[in-house]
This record gives C-alpha cells, structure tokens and sequence, in this order.
C-alpha cells in the first residue's frame, strides 16, 4: 500500500516537472523569437525606414490622383410623383450597371462613362412630413399624414415606421446621389438628367393643371379679401361717425368683427402659400440645391498615404520570413 502511495506522488512530481519545463520552454520560445525579430529590425532598419518613406510619398500622389466623386442634388418631387422619380433613378442605374452609354447620351449626358453609380433616397423629416401649414388643403392631407405614421407605429418600431420605404417615398425632399471618375459640372451631368426626370407628358399636362387652379383660387381669394376689407372700412367709418355724434350707440355682438378678421387672416396665410406653390411647381421635379465634386474617401480612398507604408513595410517583413522559412527547410532536406 505504502509502495502503491510512493508510486503515485513520484508520478506527480514528474508531470508537474514536466509541466513546469514545458511551460520554461514556451516562454524561452517566444522570448527568442522576440529576439530574433529585434534583430532583423536593427539589421534592416534603414531599409524599413526608406520603404516607409517611399510608401507616405507613393501614397500622397495617389491620393492626390484619385478621380472619384461624388454629387449630391436635393429634389422635390409634385404632383405625386415620388414613385415617378425612383423609378426613373433605378432606370438610369440600371443602364449604367449595363454600361449602355448610347442610352445615357440620349438623356444629355456628355460623358456617359464617367458615370459609375445613381441612387436616390429620402431626407427623412418627419415634423414637416405631418406639420407642414401651406395651406389648407395641405393641412388636411398633413392630418391624413400623421394619423398614418400613428397607425403605422402602433405594431411596430416607430424609427422602422419613419425609414420605411412606403413612408419615406412620402416625404417632401429627397437627394439623388451620383459618383463619377473625374469632376463634372451643372451642365454635362445634373442639368441632363434633371431635363430627363422633367420629360412627362403625364405630369407636365398635370403641372398646367395645378398652376391654372393656383391662379384661379388666388384671384378668388384676393377677391374675397377684397370684399372683407370693404367691409371693416366701413364698419371703421359707421365707427367714427359714431364717435362724432352726441348719440349714444349700442352695438350688437353678432356682428362677428372676430370672425370676420380671422378668416381675412387665414385667406391671407393661404394666399402666401399658394404663391410659395406657383414658385414650387414650376418644376415636375423641382430641385432645391446641389453640391458636385466632393471626393470620395470612404474605404481607402484618400488614405493611400496612411495605408501604403505600413503594407510595404508588412510586405517586405512576410517576404523575408518566408525565405528565411524556406532556407532552413531546405536545409533540413538536404540534411536527411
């Protein structure tokens, strides 16, 4: 039993032993290979220096030679057609994914392949989407608006509702994105497409349209208001007359002056916004601003002078590994 007992903690003792060697010689391992890797940056050090060097200069003139941009235009589509308008981009983007450069110069474009990518999508502003007071019809569809972003919403995430496809398409703004190789201008890139989104014969006939109603409810208004401002001058020389007179004049609240004074203001009000519309709707698809030739420095775009030392740098330290590894197998070959 003792010899049984003897037998067991010698047993341990030498696996701890072991344990322990094994555990010395992984760290005298790594320190070696530390080592050794200390080593080759002082034997290399002023050729790992000039290629870093040359690496920060290479990447400053490729940077400087990228030719990617990107321009933004910010559109409003009327007359209902949102649907129009991201049918029409997915068309253009389309042709371009089928390089089909006769089409894009049919449009206006002066050099079709130049044009790399087209997307569009919504600027989310949902206070204006359920807020917006133009005019009265306006309000009443704002109304609509809101009472479908609240019944969107009661199933589900509100930030979901707001981003959603179907509800975005809704909104009032939204910004056409194109990326080119080399910079471009109004004329030869946006004005060509902005003309090829405006050809409608539906929405331009649509257009005619609203102006004619525009003008027509404008003149009515006008004449209305008109009418109500005769009305208080009169009422405001009746008044004076009044004051002049020893008389003693009693006047009857129903003569509704308040109401009278309100609906001027809001025919006032609305007056003003259907000339903002006359403004807004000259266009089918009316552009509010853009900004052309932004450089792209998404990715590595722009930071090839931070990128390209550092991989010549890693290049030339996995070259020289792997010859160094080569050597010593081959050794080992012609050892056996």
């Amino acid at each position: 039993m003792s010899e049984r007992s003897q037998n067991t903690s010698d047993n341990q003792e030498i696996d701890l032993t072991q344990i322990s060697n094994n555990i010395s010689s992984f760290f005298e391992g790594v320190s070696a290979k530390i080592f050794r890797g200390i080593l080759f940056i002082k034997r290399n050090l002023v050729l790992l220096f000039l290629l870093f060097i040359i690496g920060a200069v290479g990447g400053y003139f490729l940077d400087r030679t990228s030719n990617s941009f990107q321009h933004e235009v910010i559109v409003a589509p009327n007359f209902g057609s949102a649907d129009y308008l991201y049918d029409k981009i997915d068309l253009i983007e389309s042709k371009i994914n089928q390089n089909d450069t006769v089409f894009l110069k049919s449009i206006g474009i002066k050099k079709p392949k130049s044009l790399t990518k087209i997307e569009i999508e919504p600027v989310i502003d949902i206070y204006n989407f359920v807020n917006s007071n133009t005019t009265n019809v306006n309000n009443a569809q704002n109304t609509q608006n809101f009472e479908l972003v609240k019944l969107l919403s009661e199933d589900g995430d509100i930030n979901k509702v707001i981003k959603d496809k179907t509800t975005s398409k809704n909104y009032g703004r939204h910004t056409i994105r194109l990326s080119t190789k080399g910079m471009i201008t109004n004329q030869n890139m946006i004005e060509p497409i902005l003309a090829y989104l405006n050809k409608n014969d539906y929405y331009q006939n649509l257009q005619k349209v609203y102006l004619i109603n525009i003008k027509i409810k404008m003149e009515q208004n006008e004449g209305i208001i008109n009418q109500i401002n005769g009305l208080l001058n009169g009422f405001s020389s009746s008044t004076n007359s009044n004051q002049k007179s020893d008389k003693l004049v009693y006047y009857n609240d129903n003569t509704q002056i308040n109401d009278i004074i309100k609906t001027k203001n809001d025919l006032v009000n609305e007056l003003g916004g259907q000339r903002l519309n006359l403004i807004d709707y000259n266009q089918i698809i009316k552009t509010h601003g853009s900004v052309i030739n932004v450089k792209i420095e998404k990715g590595i775009n722009g930071k090839m002078k931070q990128i390209l030392p550092f991989l010549l740098v890693f290049c030339f330290i996995a070259l020289s590994t792997f010859i160094s590894f080569y050597k010593k197998q081959a050794a080992k070959l012609k050892l056996k």
